[in-house]
């Protein structure tokens, strides 16, 4: 596309520094205005073009022109012709020898103006023996090398240059093949090995722009071929699969170039920033999160489309670059399929008629560990066949006993059932699935789409069998060790999420498509009635733990009593336990790793001791009290002072806390020589998933709020805190803390927290300030806060909940009204989940008696305008 001409005229004309920003700011509204007009590849052509004359003006304005031995060279995206419009603008100066100091000036002088107009530029000044050198240690640059064109300057130079590339054999096929395929894997292992992540690198994810430069770059070095069409000729490419991959490059340079116009810089992560204002650009609408999504689900496909090419062609260059790909052995394994070295190979393509085989393809990589891969050609059959699909593989009864075999195969849900999402043999099986594929989840709790949450869910699930997660996750080890029937658990995962996207509630519209599932495949029905319980209470669980008191022996009960019988909690367990590791690879930590491990094992107790005969409390207490006695015993204290400390405690000290913590507590009070003043302990080791914070101190209504603002301070995370009152006025508070990462907080740090908190214990009148700091992350997380006041078990209590934006110093704020209105806290249970902040309390007023209606509706209208004024 050729430029305006008054773009060109602009520039013909420009002589000083503000008549080139004049004429840039011109351009770019030219390119804004361009974008829903014109075809992204003459756009990106065009700033290619405004750069070259820019450039050439600059060149001849500062004098380089004078040095004849002189070239200007673009590389990389820019030596293709292709700029965005805020990429970086690569170019080399060749020289014949070192530059003088004449020619330095000059350079120098180049390369500030360019500076000087915010231009993001990578230049190197380098002489012919240089650049091979460089050559030589660098393959990046060498890459960059291969796609270089002359600007201006010495075309002699420049052709002596690109003889050297290719005649010096200072990198050849092979090692270039195999340097560029190692810097790939490097590359997917930093994006997680997904390529669907919510916040996506349009360039660096899998089957993003780079995994496409990365096929041209091998095809340039081995081929020598300047287009991708090239490839067709040299037996490497169909004429559909060339124009599959142009539709590819083009779709993923219309997002990128959109997503630049978005941040207004060069940015390659389609953040959640910049997705409403992408999706709008680029004709999605502006509805918001619909828009969102729309745009979304088409850039996921375009990259599984783009990875499952890289892989393809590169599995075609490895056989034809590699010398000793021909000496690999050839295994049958059946009338259809043989193993050719680590990979599965169909013999004829005709194999797939029976559409059952497909999946008999999977079945074999089950069967042997020693496939990793597919063969290339194989993949192309299968990509041909898939797309020619009139129906789903599950209408065919053939395929749906290979389905069943694969679900119940040892290791069917492994290896065989991740390429089999990979090459959208999941999707061709289950409608639904299709659905689901690409699909956003529009939170900060979850890190992946649903189809690939789903999917890291599965593979979790195969891993229970692994060695290292019989150290790190025994009890799902070993209730995968007993289960009749892990294929139900499997079919749990796949569904669990399958019906999110379509509105209303997913666990029930799941459930239903369980239940029809397992009606085709004739499943019994009390497996099928355990798939769809599970499906329609997969949260249960986690919302148990997370939200609610599991040392309430009620709580226990009430949750045994939704569970049923101890074969539904075993599912439940190792279902939940995967479903909360695949949403976000930094949301597991020991502490939620405790908090369901003792959901399980005291429902476990439940469900054996009979829901008709719930555990009394006292019973509850008198266990807690001799575990902890006779540990406190064995460390020297006597019996006589446990005791008389104990009888201080109300009842419900005992049933909050176990009985590790009963002796922790215990014995740092006990050790004290003046039980009337107040005190802190800090963990040294990790307990029940975090490190303990207790403070003790007589009662002050207002306390819990300081003490949450001295953590906050801190920037650790408050993951629990509970809050008791003795019978002779004393306050004890326990929280559980966390490091932003989720680690356990210890030595210096865990001192700190220890002495800050001792601080505002010793002086209750200072002040403590939070600085306001709320993420740019959750600006479009826009969530309306909630305050729900229940009836609590206790007539004399209520439940408070709150949910809202999790902002830093939320929990501070929340407490200062608390405090404000005179309200006695008796517990806390801080949940956040993602961008939510859900946090639960416990509360009386000041007669210690429940709120009455007015009381209730003065507490919601503070808090709200509390949560709104934060939130804004």
């Amino acid at each position: 596309m050729a430029l305006p001409n008054k773009v060109k005229l602009l520039l013909e004309e420009a002589e000083q520094l503000c008549d080139y920003k004049g004429c840039m700011s011109y351009f770019y509204k030219w390119l804004n205005n361009q974008f829903s007009k014109q075809p992204v590849r003459l756009l990106i052509n065009a700033r290619s073009e405004f750069i070259d004359i820019l450039l050439k003006k600059l060149y001849c304005q500062t004098g380089l022109a004078d040095f004849e031995q002189l070239a200007l060279i673009g590389i990389g995206g820019y030596g293709r012709g292709e700029l965005h419009p805020f990429s970086d603008i690569d170019f080399l100066l060749l020289t014949d020898g070192e530059p003088n100091e004449e020619l330095r000036q000059k350079l120098e002088a180049f390369v500030t103006m360019l500076w000087d107009l915010n231009l993001d530029i990578g230049h190197s000044v380098r002489t012919h023996e240089q650049v091979l050198e460089q050559k030589r240690q660098d393959v990046h640059f060498t890459t960059s090398l291969l796609e270089s064109r002359l600007i201006c300057g010495n075309l002699v130079e420049f052709e002596r240059l690109k003889s050297h590339i290719v005649k010096t054999p200072i990198w050849r096929s092979d090692d270039f093949f195999i340097a560029k395929v190692k810097e790939q894997r490097v590359r997917r292992k930093k994006c997680h090995g997904t390529a669907y992540n919510l916040e996506p690198n349009i360039k660096e994810n899998p089957g993003g722009l780079r995994d496409l430069q990365t096929i041209f770059w091998v095809a340039k070095k081995h081929f020598h071929a300047e287009t991708l069409e090239e490839l067709i000729g040299h037996g490497y490419l169909t004429h559909e699969e060339y124009q599959e991959l142009m539709e590819c490059i083009e779709n993923l340079w219309n997002i990128r170039f959109a997503l630049h116009l978005a941040a207004g810089r060069p940015e390659n992560r389609l953040l959640f920033d910049y997705q409403p204002h992408a999706a709008e650009l680029l004709g999605f609408g502006s509805e918001g999160k619909p828009s969102v999504e729309r745009m979304m689900k088409r850039l996921f496909r375009i990259m599984s489309r783009v990875r499952e090419m890289n892989q393809m062609l590169l599995a075609y260059f490895e056989q034809s670059i590699l010398p000793d790909q021909d000496a690999l052995a050839v295994v049958p394994l059946d009338a259809h399929f043989e193993r050719i070295g680590h990979k599965i190979r169909v013999k004829d393509p005709s194999a797939f008629f029976l559409r059952e085989n497909l999946l008999v393809l999977f079945e074999h990589i089950a069967d042997n560990p020693d496939i990793t891969d597919i063969d290339p050609n194989t993949i192309r059959s299968v990509r041909q066949v898939r797309r020619r699909l009139l129906g789903d593989l599950q209408d065919y009864a053939a395929c749906r006993d290979a389905f069943m075999r694969l679900l119940k195969h040892p290791n069917g849900m492994g290896r065989a059932f991740t390429l089999m999402h990979k090459h959208g043999l999941i999707a061709a099986y289950l409608p639904q699935w299709r659905s689901i594929f690409g699909q956003m989840q529009f939170d900060l709790f979850h890190a992946y789409t649903v189809d690939e949450h789903t999917h890291k869910l599965i593979n979790n699930i195969h891993k229970y069998r692994d060695k290292q997660c019989n150290k790190d996750f025994p009890i799902c080890s070993e209730i995968m060790t007993r289960m009749d029937k892990p294929e139900l658990l499997y079919l749990a995962g796949i569904f669990h999420d399958i019906a999110k996207g379509r509105g209303g509630d997913h666990s029930e519209l799941g459930a239903v498509d369980a239940t029809a599932f397992a009606s085709m495949h004739k499943l019994t029905p009390s497996d099928g009635k355990l798939v769809a319980w599970l499906v329609e209470h997969h949260l249960l669980m986690s919302v148990t733990a997370q939200r609610k008191d599991i040392n309430d022996p009620d709580v226990i009960n009430e949750f045994a009593s939704k569970v049923k019988n101890e074969r539904q909690l075993d599912y439940l367990y190792c279902l939940t336990v995967a479903d909360i590791r695949a949403t976000n690879d930094n949301l597991w930590n020991d502490w939620k790793n405790t908090l369901l491990r003792e959901l399980y094992l005291h429902a476990q107790r439940a469900l054996r001791l009979g829901l008709e005969n719930p555990m009394d409390m006292r019973d509850q207490i008198r266990d807690k009290k001799a575990q902890a006695i006779q540990r406190l015993l064995d460390a020297g204290y006597d019996e006589e002072r446990i005791t008389l400390l104990w009888s201080r405690f109300k009842a419900n000290y005992f049933t909050g806390f176990s009985e590790q913590q009963i002796s922790w507590q215990s014995e740092f009070l006990l050790s004290r020589k003046d039980q009337s003043t107040a005190g802190v302990a800090v963990s040294e080791k990790p307990m029940h998933g975090g490190t303990q914070v207790f403070v003790y101190a007589p009662y002050e209504a207002s306390l819990f709020a300081k003490l949450v603002s001295v953590i906050g301070t801190k920037k650790a995370q408050i993951q629990h805190a509970q809050v008791m009152t003795t019978k002779d006025g004393y306050v004890v508070f326990s929280f559980v803390i966390l490091e932003v990462n989720g680690d356990a907080i210890s030595g210096s740090r865990a001192k700190n927290i220890r002495r800050g908190l001792e601080s505002i214990l010793a002086d209750p009148k200072k002040k403590i300030r939070l600085k306001k700091n709320r993420s740019q992350r959750f600006k479009d997380f826009n969530i309306k806060p909630k305050v729900i006041l229940r009836p609590h078990a206790r007539e004399d209590r209520n439940l408070l909940e709150i949910q809202a934006v999790d902002i830093q110093g939320l929990l501070t704020k929340i407490a200062e009204v608390l405090q404000v209105k005179n309200l006695h806290i008796h517990a806390a249970r801080i949940t956040t989940v993602g961008e939510r902040a859900e946090d639960f309390f416990v509360v009386s007023n000041e007669q210690y008696q429940a709120l009455s209606e007015d009381e209730k509706s003065d507490l919601h209208l503070s808090l709200m305008k509390k949560l709104k004024a934060e939130s804004e």
